[in-house]
């Protein structure tokens, strides 16, 4: 089953960052592209603008954006993270 890519817009010190990532390894996520917000200011304007939220981490899953941790956390208990990230659904 071939995953889908999984991107997070994150800071250096974050903590729901830290605890999304430990999320997703949980899942089978091997590989997290990171953009780090807190080094590229540039990149947390572009967050804004795709997400229209400035809190990190912004995740997303294929061209799915799923949120924050919260909202990670809420897809993942209600069955929702497995099918999006082996990409049926």
């Amino acid at each position: 089953m071939t995953m889908q890519a999984v991107k997070m817009y994150t800071t250096l010190v974050c903590p729901y960052c830290q605890r999304a990532k430990m999320l997703l390894k949980q899942r089978g996520v091997e590989q997290i592209e990171e953009i780090r917000v807190d080094l590229d200011p540039a990149q947390r304007a572009t967050m804004m603008e795709i997400t229209g939220r400035r809190t990190v981490p912004q995740i997303f899953i294929g061209e799915t954006h799923v949120g924050g941790f919260d909202d990670l956390s809420a897809l993942d208990q209600r069955g929702g993270l497995m099918p999006l990230l082996g990409g049926q659904g």
